[in-house]
């Protein structure tokens, strides 16, 4: 069929072109930023979920969707090895002209302006990484004591003055969460909580690998009560049907059910692989209906070009020792596995390999569910693995 109408998006953060099965979370989210907004109580959220499920697209859909209800919205992506610093501070001077060029010119937005120039010049000596060369001024004594924790408190109170003021909020949304270093995350959670005491407009949501949830109670012991943190699985097999059947029926396009059945058992309802899949499929048929024929085709397809993409420069980032760590996982299975097992099978004892298994944790490759067991972060790593090292490799 004609490849300028495939409708499908497969793409890191593309939005599809049908959000199926998000309704509940994103109402969620519009409901506490509003209550944020009106000096209510309310909780930040930090979605949690493998890669592929689409936590990137409901941040972005969720921040469009603020923006246009008149939030003073940020957005972030925390890459690895960078400083909080370095990322929210170009992000925050854009935020407070975004609360209104015309509350930079009164005494909130001038201090917050200059407070935000303190911060700036104390964290310049701290974080090697900061490159910012506007001169903003400074406040005396406010946000320039070089200690990230105090600093941002300081720094988010005047954020939170000006968008009280505004009759407004400041949403940070803030992307790859596990990312941000501990100490860094827990001076950003100590911020927003000192905010949510004084009852001051401003509030994160975030997303992340499972391990953040982790992360951010080890940051802060009562990060639990500041978050949501809604889990973003795949979809359910109604949903994940619309999220192929709806964007080819807008085009008069159907599928046969033999050729759904195929799609479904090969993504497993994971967003990303439902738009691989549907890319292919289109590709492979000729005419509607879509048959069953033209999907086992395209799996063919779509797993080559994962194999040469998505999972490859994944893999392309690890070591010798993390490769064959996380072959040992594939041989043990899809679901969770036990270190121990995962060392035996290396001919290794647990300790020899415990230093691999951190460093591919920090990597974001995988995560522990519960203590001792190890999940791939990646739906269908583990079969590429069998792919790409069709042999344990031990030393």
């Amino acid at each position: 069929m004609d490849p300028r109408k495939n409708p499908y998006a497969p793409g890191a953060g593309t939005k599809p072109p049908e959000l199926a099965g998000r309704d509940e979370i994103i109402q969620k989210v519009s409901i506490q930023l509003d209550r944020c907004r009106n000096g209510l109580s309310y909780r930040s959220f930090l979605m949690v979920g493998l890669r592929g499920v689409g936590k990137t697209v409901l941040l972005n859909h969720v921040a469009v969707e603020a923006e246009a209800n008149g939030f003073a919205v940020i957005s972030i992506e925390t890459p690895e090895k960078r400083s909080l610093p370095a990322l929210i501070i170009p992000s925050l001077r854009s935020a407070l002209l975004k609360l209104d060029r015309t509350a930079v010119a009164n005494n909130f937005g001038k201090k917050a302006l200059k407070t935000l120039g303190s911060f700036v010049g104390a964290m310049k000596v701290k974080y090697q990484d900061i490159e910012f060369g506007i001169d903003l001024g400074n406040e005396p004594g406010v946000a320039d004591s070089g200690n990230l924790e105090s600093d941002l408190i300081d720094l988010f109170l005047k954020l939170g003055q000006v968008a009280q003021q505004k009759k407004t909020a400041l949403v940070m949304f803030i992307d790859e969460v596990q990312y941000v270093e501990e100490t860094q995350f827990a001076a950003l959670i100590m911020a927003l909580h000192k905010c949510t005491q004084k009852q001051l407009p401003i509030t994160i949501v975030g997303a992340g690998l499972p391990q953040l949830v982790g992360q951010a109670g080890r940051a802060k012991s009562y990060a639990e009560r500041m978050f949501e943190y809604p889990q973003i699985g795949p979809l359910s097999e109604s949903a994940a049907t619309t999220a192929i059947v709806k964007p080819a029926s807008d085009l008069g396009i159907k599928y046969e059910d033999g050729a759904l059945r195929e799609i479904l058992a090969q993504t497993k309802g994971y967003p990303y692989f439902l738009q691989e899949w549907g890319k292919h499929s289109w590709q492979c048929a000729t005419h509607s209906p879509i048959t069953s024929k033209d999907t086992k085709a395209a799996t063919k397809l779509a797993i080559a070009e994962l194999d040469t993409s998505f999972f490859r420069v994944r893999f392309d980032r690890l070591t010798p020792s993390e490769k064959k760590y996380l072959r040992a996982m594939a041989e043990l299975g899809s679901d969770s596995c036990r270190s121990g097992d995962i060392a035996n099978l290396l001919k290794k004892d647990v300790q020899h390999v415990a230093p691999t298994r951190a460093t591919l944790m920090r990597k974001g490759m995988i995560y522990s569910p519960a203590h001792g067991d190890n999940s791939f972060t990646v739906p269908l790593f583990d079969s590429y693995m069998k792919r790409v090292m069709p042999q344990i490799v031990t030393d």
